[in-house]
């Protein structure tokens, strides 16, 4: 299994990890998501180092648990709603079509 090292950037730091080439991409959107939270909380609190890293991992962990204990993302609901939307979708391009 091939693993390359990946340069990363966190509140303007510059880390090296080891990642596999086929993960590269969700790597690179949780280093995007991960900063974009270090820098809400930053720019919120006067916590900066270790401080900032443990507070923002907490809210982080905080966050995901809710998301569990409510139940999660609902696939089904979601298909639902889009087959909805597309049947109107549908439905409105097949008026217009009557009207050329």
């Amino acid at each position: 299994m091939q693993t390359d090292t990946l340069d990363i950037t966190l509140l303007g730091k510059t880390y090296s990890v080891a990642c596999r080439p086929e993960d590269k991409e969700g790597l690179l959107a949780a280093v995007a998501f991960l900063d974009e939270k270090l820098n809400s909380l930053a720019s919120r609190t006067s916590s900066s180092g270790e401080k900032l890293a443990v507070m923002t991992a907490l809210n982080i962990s905080h966050e995901f648990l809710q998301f569990q204990r409510s139940g999660g993302f609902d696939m089904q609901a979601a298909k639902r709603r889009i087959g909805f939307v597309n049947a109107r979708i549908d439905g409105v391009l097949a008026q217009q079509e009557k009207l050329f």
